[in-house]
């Protein structure tokens, strides 16, 4: 036996000097070579959404300073971004157009709920990453049975999960009356809501309003609400809407516990509109710095950010949400990209994307991070509650976390 071992390691030390890249195997799907990632993306440039469309800019900008630092291990991203007017049927034509004339590697941070519901089959029957979207649906959190696609930011059911639990700290005997939009948005904050109080919701929950987005105006709903005797209101509204609930709890005079979704947490669309005086004191949550608060200038995450903003995107509007939120939403790429090294496939950028262990973006709230797994697909699970005070949002409490997998 002992005899054949040296014959075996003499015929292994052959192999590999005959193959002396073994070890170090390049391998690409299509979309990469040793000088390019080619990257995908749709966005609403136009039409009812197009607010977002300096999402896809900003991420361009940022894969700008990434090539001139040298790209990723020496390949340059190619950026390719269709407008897709935030409409299904245009969501579709934009994404095969992207998959199979341009022959992207993945698609990243694509825009809205309705559009990348309609090409979430069509990704994962292609095997193409639909990767890190920007919708807040807790649905791409289905690794078994949609293993392509993968959300970014925290979906509404764990801010939803998030609230429930700051509600049963603070406020354990609460009568909470719940205003919710009749839509897929606000079915999934019920759900969260519901996730977390678990056996109780019967006994906390005193009244459940939905109103629909053709609704003039939902005073009449408010009325009824303050009627059932709640002290605890969930507004759960997108900004228009948000705003007139605020304004019309103010003129009734009823002062619940009032806890709003940071859809509607933008001061000059929905707190100003309301009145500074009525919005004062609502609640909400967050896991973004806000760039335009002075608390973060002597922050190093935020003095990168800035320092980007000034080189590659002069004069943009720093208090607008959407930059911090596409700077992290690059930055985690690029980490996902890094870590693949030299293995470009499909399937090791899906894997890497899935491990991601205490990723820290620069413009996230000190002490959220980015965790991933096989079995859990939704990447931020963890918010800092704010609250209105003086014409601003101020954060305070810890960091509260999300039931996993939620």
């Amino acid at each position: 036996m002992n005899k054949k071992l040296p014959l075996l390691a003499a015929a292994t030390a052959l192999t590999l000097l005959a193959t002396p890249s073994a070890y170090a195997q390049k391998a690409y799907d299509t979309g990469v070579t040793d000088t390019e990632i080619r990257i995908g993306n749709v966005e609403a440039y136009s039409g009812p959404a197009s607010a977002y469309g300096i999402i896809g800019k900003t991420e361009e900008a940022y894969f700008k300073m990434i090539n001139d630092q040298g790209g990723i291990n020496g390949r340059k991203i190619n950026w390719i971004s269709y407008d897709d007017g935030y409409s299904p049927p245009k969501t579709v034509e934009q994404i095969r157009k992207l998959i199979e004339s341009d022959e992207v590697f993945l698609v990243f941070n694509a825009l809205g709920t309705p559009t990348q519901t309609a090409v979430q089959k069509y990704h994962n029957s292609k095997k193409v990453p639909q990767l890190f979207l920007a919708t807040g649906a807790s649905k791409w959190n289905d690794p078994k049975n949609f293993p392509w696609t993968m959300g970014f930011q925290p979906s509404y059911r764990v801010e939803a999960q998030i609230f429930a639990k700051y509600i049963l700290k603070e406020k354990p005997d609460a009568k909470v009356a719940i205003f919710y939009a009749n839509d897929d948005f606000g079915k999934d904050y019920l759900a969260g809501i519901k996730d977390v109080f678990g056996e109780k919701a019967s006994k906390l929950i005193v009244a459940e309003e939905s109103y629909e987005t053709s609704e003039p105006s939902i005073d009449a709903h408010i009325v009824k609400l303050k009627g059932t005797g709640a002290d605890v209101f969930v507004n759960i509204a997108t900004p228009k809407f948000a705003a007139q609930a605020i304004k019309k709890i103010a003129e009734l005079e009823w002062k619940p516990m009032h806890l709003m979704t940071d859809v509607s947490v933008s001061i000059g669309a929905v707190m100003k509109p309301a009145g500074l005086e009525a919005s004062e004191g609502v609640l909400s949550a967050g896991y973004l710095k806000d760039a335009s608060d002075p608390q973060w200038k002597d922050d190093e995450g935020m003095k990168k950010f800035m320092t980007f903003i000034d080189k590659y995107m002069p004069g943009a509007n720093i208090s607008d949400a959407n930059l911090v939120y596409a700077y992290a939403a690059a930055q985690t790429m690029v980490q996902v990209l890094k870590q693949s090294g030299d293995n470009l496939t499909r399937e090791n950028v899906m894997k890497q994307a899935a491990s991601l262990k205490d990723f820290v973006p620069d413009t996230l709230i000190p002490g959220i991070k980015i965790n991933t797994s096989a079995t859990d697909f939704a990447p931020i699970e963890q918010l800092k509650m704010w609250r209105f005070k003086k014409g601003q949002w101020e954060l305070f409490g810890d960091i509260i976390s999300a039931e996993t997998g939620g």
